[in-house]
């Protein structure tokens, strides 16, 4: 859409409408609002059939936890169900025929919020259930985890870079470095714990939430207390100082995720 609400494509992409069942679903399965409710329930059900029809595993993971979300209040929506069991299946299809002992992982490059997928495919082996989705989450997170820390003392987090990613048999970008990558990986290593107990992954999850705070490869914070915004990430010699929404909100819901998950104060002053 333009400045004058204008559509500037005939359909949207495939990311915008997993993202937007994300939020509606999460929505949905956590608010007590009965407007929202109404409002949110409309869309959910008019844009849940369309997912299918999408191709994009990025979408479909993002979907999946809206769905997953849904689901937890909803539990006998059958179209919801089904739709999860669709996705989660392709999901688990494109692992199993991309996977190698060097290469564990979904498609043969990794580009932005790689941890989503993981993410995805353990809340459905958890849920649905189904062992080899929740042991192909955990294998490809653990793969993802390692790939992600500095070779240096510390073993910091280190995202893939968005100035080239990483394909498989190439050279991984190592910047620019986005908060969003920080933020999923909180996500999924929380979700981790939850399911197996193991105290490897809130110390990741954690690791993860540092590289806000200046744990990272530049040594600098990337969360700014004074203006409580993030910035947008980090290239190789300096911070990108514009604090954008999408970054700030990344902060926020590592920040909340983390708080919510260790019931504790973090070392950083957000007030």
């Amino acid at each position: 859409m333009d400045y004058q609400r204008h559509w500037l494509e005939d359909s949207g992409s495939d990311d915008s409408h997993g993202r937007a069942l994300w939020s509606l679903g999460t929505m949905l399965g956590r608010s007590n609002t009965p407007a929202l409710h109404s409002m949110a329930g409309r869309l959910f059900e008019q844009a849940l059939p369309a997912i299918l029809n999408t191709t994009s595993p990025r979408a479909w993971a993002f979907a999946l936890i809206g769905i997953q979300e849904y689901l937890q209040r909803f539990a006998g929506d059958r179209m919801a169900s089904q739709v999860r069991e669709e996705l989660a299946g392709r999901l688990l299809a494109l692992y199993k025929r991309h996977r190698s002992d060097e290469w564990r992982w979904y498609e043969d490059g990794l580009t932005y919020c790689n941890a989503a997928l993981p993410h995805a495919l353990l809340m459905c082996g958890r849920w649905i259930p189904n062992n080899s989705m929740t042991e192909a989450g955990l294998e490809s997170l653990s793969w993802l985890a390692d790939l992600q820390r500095a070779n240096t003392e510390g073993r910091h987090f280190v995202p893939i870079g968005s100035n080239g990613f990483y394909q498989r048999g190439g050279d991984r970008a190592r910047f620019d470095q986005q908060p969003v990558e920080a933020q999923a990986m909180v996500s999924v290593c929380l979700e981790a714990h939850r399911i197996t107990g193991d105290k490897r992954w809130r110390k990741e999850a954690r690791c993860a939430f540092e590289w806000f705070l200046g744990r990272n490869d530049l040594n600098l914070p990337v969360y700014d207390p004074t203006t409580g915004g993030c910035r947008d990430g980090l290239h190789p010699d300096r911070p990108n100082e514009n604090q954008g929404a999408e970054s700030t909100l990344a902060f926020l819901q590592a920040l909340l995720e983390l708080r919510l998950a260790e019931n504790a104060v973090l070392p950083v002053d957000t007030r």
